[in-house]
């Protein structure tokens, strides 16, 4: 359940009976994550099963960490309070041992446990004395703490199967302590569970014990194959990997959008008349959803804004909640500027929230369109156009003009000598 390193420092904790226990709680904490908790809690009551294999001090150790490491919650909800409960009124055990539980766990003077926590393991054992505590009967505490406290005991035949994690040593005579000085008068026994390699013996154990104990290895021969009979049929397993298309259009209802699709694609090609405009603007509002069936994709988007750029602007509205519609914005303010492209551009910014980014990137493409011109005549007439649409954005506060301030600053100081770059200028100055 744990490897190497944390069995190392679990070691280490346990052997801190000189520190306060608050000290050690915490090093549990930033020793091992959250994440690692329960498997290291796991290891503790594995090893607290048996009272040979950790000296009383360590093992009051484990058990306030197993308690604080759910002091979060309440004590309850600890998912080893069954196994606290056990000891606490097992009275083999050491009285300072089951004292000190039923302290941590605020079962006998609750407002005492930030003190104890202050003191280590030994000066608890010096200072508190068990007599003086009225110790709580199993029933008591059981329906203290709630139902998880009354764990029943999972058995089946695969759990009776396996043995547990810590067997005696046959080598020890019945009620001999491994912590007990009298160990010593059995020489045999000492290097098997000595006190020189007790440790690396339960680091060991830590490292390769689980939940389940020691399962037997069940051996399972593959069973013989039956001949083939020569009246019997071979089985056969073919190999079908076999992807389905689906036609989604089929059984699909066609007949309606025919008549948008069909002004769309002549929209594409060139204006429409005005009764063509009026019909498309009719179907649309009748069924706003047909903008999904009218054939338009991105690509086509610029042939639509120079043909007829009230459709455009129409489509743009509608296709608002579309998953595609970052991506005909997209298209639009990348697009070569013109008089339409920035009508549409215009209209759109007073008829929905035109995301900034887009309307910026627009700017910046007809500020680059006009320094690039090389007719004179033209990058006039374009000049003109582009100050008369920013002053439009401005004055309506459609645009943040700080956000681009410097580059049409710049655009104005180049074309000065236009009159509504003049205007222009004039007007950022107000905005200073």
């Amino acid at each position: 359940m744990i490897g190497m390193e944390e069995s190392a420092s679990l070691m280490a904790l346990l052997k801190s009976e000189q520190r306060p226990l608050e000290e050690i709680t915490a090093d549990f904490t930033s020793n091992f994550p959250r994440s690692l908790h329960f498997n290291v809690c796991c290891s503790l009551a594995l090893l607290l099963e048996s009272k040979e294999m950790l000296k009383l001090t360590q093992r009051m150790v484990a058990l306030a960490i197993l308690i604080q490491a759910y002091s979060s919650q309440p004590a309850s909800a600890n998912p080893f309070i069954s196994l606290l409960i056990n000891v606490a009124c097992d009275e083999k055990s050491d009285k300072h041992e089951r004292a000190l539980i039923l302290q941590l766990l605020g079962a006998v003077n609750p407002n005492s446990q930030k003190e104890i926590l202050k003191q280590s393991i030994v000066d608890y054992i010096k200072v508190v004395d068990p007599s003086a505590l009225v110790f709580p009967s199993k029933g008591q505490l059981q329906q203290l703490f709630g139902d998880r406290s009354q764990s029943e005991p999972f058995n089946s035949l695969w759990k009776n199967a396996y043995v547990k994690n810590v067997l005696p040593d046959p080598d020890l005579p019945a009620g001999c302590d491994a912590n007990s000085p009298e160990f010593d008068l059995f020489p045999e026994s000492k290097h098997k569970i000595g006190h020189g390699d007790r440790d690396e013996t339960i680091s060991g154990l830590l490292q390769n014990m689980s939940l389940e104990g020691l399962g037997p290895q069940w051996i399972r021969p593959f069973p013989p194959r039956l001949p083939v009979l020569d009246g019997e049929l071979m089985w056969l397993i073919p190999d079908n990997n076999h992807e389905l298309l689906w036609d989604h259009s089929m059984c699909a209802d066609n007949s309606r959008g025919a008549t948008i699709r069909d002004l769309i694609a002549k929209a594409l090609k060139g204006p429409l008349p005005p009764p063509q405009q009026q019909q498309f603007f009719n179907e649309l509002n009748n069924d706003p959803k047909l903008v999904y069936q009218c054939g338009l994709t991105p690509r086509k988007l610029p042939e639509l804004v120079e043909n007829n750029p009230l459709i455009a602007v129409e489509v743009l509205i509608k296709l608002m909640h579309s998953s595609e519609i970052l991506e005909y914005y997209t298209i639009l303010v990348n697009m070569d500027m013109s008089l339409h492209s920035m009508e549409v551009v215009n209209r759109l910014t007073t008829a929905v929230e035109l995301p900034k980014e887009y309307v910026h990137m627009y700017i910046r493409n007809c500020i680059s369109s006009c320094v690039n011109i090389k007719d004179k005549y033209m990058q006039n007439r374009l000049v003109r156009l582009v100050c008369v649409f920013l002053q439009s954005l401005i004055r309506n506060n459609y645009i943040d003009v700080k956000e681009i301030f410097i580059e049409v600053q710049a655009f104005c100081i180049e074309f000065s000598r236009i009159r509504e770059a003049a205007g222009l200028f004039r007007l950022l100055k107000t905005l200073e």
